[in-house]
């Protein structure tokens, strides 16, 4: 008996699935046989489809400076965490013998490179800011790391300096050129950091960088002064977070 119109329609209702998973080269129960779930429209990649998990959290602004990861970790920090107080700062990389200097907002006014203490190390002998400086041995002569409040000054010669830790006679200051054997000049010039260590523990940064870039910044305000270790981690001397993890949605300052 032949089948009527309506029973093919519903044959042909039922096998059409089965056909199509043929076409694919699946067959229903079989080993290659494949699923089909429905699939959700693509996420968009636009900014306004990201959550904004942050609102309000900052990062510093580098512009076209080259920094090291810690540099940057650190700034980014002191931004979002508010940790300089709303004062300027100034950011020495003693790995990379390198100087920032950052607005209160965390804006880069600017970089350079820096002769820093001749012997390695982030810790500072006790009472060397009292002793004179033909008493203080090679292994002595460190730029420690920490936080630390400065704020402009003079020194001995009558010179002006941002004092960095008054106590053991460390001051970020234009390069001293007094004694040509040390080539602090030329050691500034060079591409790398390799022979940037040659000081008692100062700061030298060029002259031009310091009465440009340094002295505005500290006019008529203190600011802080981060140094970065050379044989702790970042986190052991500030107790930074990685803003990068903690508020990944976090954007720079403007």
């Amino acid at each position: 008996m032949g089948m009527t119109r309506i029973e093919i329609i519903v044959l042909g209702l039922v096998l059409l699935p089965h056909y199509a998973l043929a076409l694919d080269g699946a067959v229903p129960g079989s080993p290659n046989s494949t699923s089909f779930p429905v699939q959700s429209a693509p996420a968009r990649s636009d900014k306004a489809s990201q959550p904004d998990a942050d609102p309000g959290v900052k990062r510093a602004v580098f512009a076209h400076e080259t920094a090291s990861r810690d540099a940057r970790h650190i700034a980014d920090w002191v931004v979002a965490s508010g940790d300089s107080g709303g004062l300027p700062f100034v950011i020495i990389d003693k790995v990379n013998a390198k100087v920032f200097v950052f607005d209160a907002h965390g804006r880069i006014r600017g970089a350079a490179p820096a002769l820093l203490g001749l012997a390695r190390g982030d810790d500072t002998v006790p009472g060397i800011g009292d002793r004179e400086l033909s008493n203080i041995r090679p292994e002595e002569r460190t730029t420690p790391a920490g936080r630390f409040v400065a704020q402009r000054g003079m020194n001995a010669r009558g010179e002006d300096v941002v004092w960095v830790d008054y106590d053991s006679g460390v001051s970020l200051h234009r390069v001293i050129t007094s004694n040509p054997r040390e080539r602090r000049l030329e050691r500034l010039a060079t591409p790398t950091p390799a022979d940037n260590r040659i000081s008692y523990g100062c700061i030298n940064v060029p002259a031009a960088f310091y009465n440009d870039v340094v002295n505005p910044s500290f006019t008529g305000a203190n600011g802080i002064v981060y140094v970065l270790p050379e044989t702790r981690s970042i986190r052991q001397v500030f107790g930074a977070y990685d803003v990068a993890i903690r508020h990944p949605y976090a954007v720079e300052v403007r």
